[in-house]
């Protein structure tokens, strides 16, 4: 029997959100490789700043009206039955217009659709497939980044770019401050104080 933790070896916790170097290094690569149906979520994921479950079951409808693709969106989370709104700047607009047109996808479709049929969406598993297939293509660390590390990505920019805690909150559809500041991993106290030097 073995007695070995599970973790050994391991490295848990949070992951790493995804440097901006990183984040061109992908959609670079992306772009030479014409991977249509990935440029798409890739951009997707970094906007939409959405969990695995709720980024997977996105519809075309929830994004894009005709073959327009709307510049804000807004979906029900799985997780805590809430509205998360987030926007679509213009090059991410674009990847997904290309999607919808190479699989002639419709309003009621799932964006991100399974190979296995046209009526499914890919799985989280599938998708965690695809991310550490990005990651390994910068020749990463695989054990230091999951799906989460997306998600977290843009939040984790901003915050360094603005130190506006508040924002980030609502980005992410946090009720407690204090759990967007355990997000990016900053100290509960600097967090407050951050906070209260910012008139929302």
């Amino acid at each position: 029997m073995n007695t070995s933790p599970w973790n050994k070896n391991r490295i848990i916790g949070q992951k790493k959100p995804l440097q901006i170097s990183q984040i061109r290094g992908i959609w670079i690569r992306l772009e030479l490789e014409d991977k249509t149906r990935d440029l798409a979520l890739f951009n997707m994921v970094l906007d939409s700043k959405l969990r695995s479950c709720d980024l997977v079951k996105l519809k075309v409808s929830d994004v894009a009206y005709g073959s327009s693709v709307s510049n804000r969106a807004t979906v029900l989370q799985q997780k805590t039955g809430s509205p998360a709104q987030f926007e679509l700047t213009k090059g991410r607009r674009e990847a997904v217009v290309a999607l919808i047109k190479l699989c002639n996808l419709h309003s009621k479709d799932y964006l991100f659709q399974s190979r296995v049929g046209s009526c499914q969406h890919i799985s989280t598993r599938q998708y965690s497939r695809i991310f550490h297939g990005w990651i390994a293509r910068l020749g990463l660390d695989d054990s230091l980044y999951s799906t989460h590390s997306m998600r977290r990505t843009k939040p984790y920019l901003i915050y360094k770019k603005t130190k506006n805690l508040r924002v980030i909150q609502l980005l992410l559809g946090h009720k407690k401050l204090e759990s967007t500041a355990r997000y990016l991993g900053i100290e509960v106290d600097d967090a407050l104080e951050i906070s209260e030097s910012i008139e929302v």
